[in-house]
């Protein structure tokens, strides 16, 4: 599980005031001595992450966040930072220090109400109970229970030093969140047990070296649970793969870049999707971004459109997204078009100055935060395709790619004659 991919695991995140034993308490969690703890108010400074596997949940990303208290501009801006995880966040934990002499707790119930209006998973710590030395345990219980009501959130009273009540806020991260498996999600629903599904991956000079591209990985996993059977090749070999089977595969599937061949290359009775639009139904919303491959051809001269891709890479003399993409824009609208950049967990929240936005197919970022992508271009009314749409459309191929998904299809029939 330690080779799980960051986008596959839930992200646990933990808030709360400075110095209110978030680090300790992750501490206590994972058994392991991953955050940085000290008696020094606001050691934290920025978002902190660690992948870890915690039974009975598996493979997680523990979030540490900065303290939310500190007022000065360091201060702000390091809240930003904080605020910023909840855009990729699937449970929150609010962490309260039972030794605050502010038991209003204002700040965190504030905090609470933000983390509710985004629909997530949320926990209450009453943290550091093991210094209520003046205060019989049936007390602290009782006093949870207050905090219950009033945060209208369960609360658990919690010592991050002793750990007591540490496995108690295990079960309750387990049962808060989905018992649904990651299995069928990404192609396993368009398949049967037997099928072939015949797999399209070019191998040049942008392939990782010994080994495929994370959505290739994960896609033949998906097979494999699906009780069917994976048949690997690249693009120059697979008129002969399909010719040389004996049976009609159920699906075949290809890398974006090699549509046009692949497409040429497969029988039309044969249905034909790529990666990357298996992803964004898988991460994101489908209909959304085929809806927004028809907003490539009303581009104007001047328009400025946001290329945004969910990791960092090397990038190759001629990349797909700062070099291919805004090639085959430019060629399709014969307009003069700004292109800007983005890469990482870095998004800007601010899309009103752009046209478009092109996603690559968020493979390292887990669902929620490809799905906040989505959201804030939708929030701006700014349209947002992906890799894989926008390719199957510069080629002319989209209709047939979006075959396999009859909902995408009919957005597409509707949006692409407005």
């Amino acid at each position: 599980m330690n080779q799980t991919p960051q986008g596959n695991r839930i992200h646990i995140a933990f808030f709360g005031k400075t110095n209110a034993g978030k680090s300790s308490l992750i501490n206590a969690i994972t058994e392991q001595n991953i955050a940085l703890v000290s008696e020094i108010s606001g050691t934290t400074t920025d978002p902190v992450y660690k992948a870890m596997e915690i039974l009975p949940l598996g493979p997680v990303m523990m979030i540490d966040t900065a303290g939310l208290s500190d007022d000065t501009a360091l201060g702000t801006l390091r809240e930003q930072k904080t605020l910023d995880v909840l855009n990729k966040t699937d449970c929150a934990l609010i962490v309260l220090d039972a030794t605050d002499a502010d038991t209003s707790f204002t700040f965190e119930k504030k905090l609470t109400e933000t983390i509710k209006q985004k629909k997530l998973p949320l926990i209450g710590i009453f943290n550091k109970t093991d210094l209520l030395k003046d205060h019989p345990p049936e007390t602290i219980v009782q006093y949870c229970e207050t905090l219950s009501r009033d945060f209208n959130i369960p609360f658990i009273p919690v010592s991050a030093n002793t750990g007591k009540g540490i496995d108690q806020v295990k079960k309750q991260l387990a049962a808060l969140m989905p018992h649904d498996e990651d299995r069928f999600k990404i192609v396993g629903d368009l398949i049967h047990p037997g099928d072939f599904v015949v797999l399209v991956t070019p191998i040049d000079k942008a392939a990782p070296k010994g080994r495929l591209i994370l959505p290739q990985q994960q896609t033949i996993r998906d097979i494999l649970e699906s009780d069917a059977i994976a048949i690997v090749t690249k693009e120059h070999e697979l008129r002969e793969t399909l010719s040389s089977l004996g049976k009609k595969p159920s699906l075949v599937i290809t890398d974006s870049q090699a549509f046009l061949k692949v497409g040429a290359d497969t029988p039309t009775d044969i249905p034909m999707t790529s990666f990357s639009i298996l992803f964004a139904r898988y991460k994101g919303d489908l209909n959304s971004l085929v809806a927004g491959a028809a907003a490539i051809r009303n581009l104007q001269d001047g328009d400025r459109v946001l290329i945004a891709e969910g990791c960092t890479h090397h990038k190759q003399s001629d990349d797909i997204g700062t070099v291919k993409i805004p090639r085959w824009i430019r060629q399709l609208t014969g307009k003069e078009i700004i292109f800007e950049h983005t890469s990482g967990v870095s998004f800007t929240d601010d899309l009103k100055a752009y046209k478009l936005v092109v996603h690559c197919g968020g493979c390292m970022l887990n669902q929620r935060a490809m799905q906040h992508r989505i959201e804030t271009a939708v929030k701006y009314q700014v349209p947002i395709v992906n890799y894989g749409v926008l390719i199957a459309y510069v080629h002319g191929i989209l209709d047939r790619a979006l075959e396999p998904f009859p909902m995408a299809k009919r957005t597409w029939d509707k949006y692409k004659e407005v």
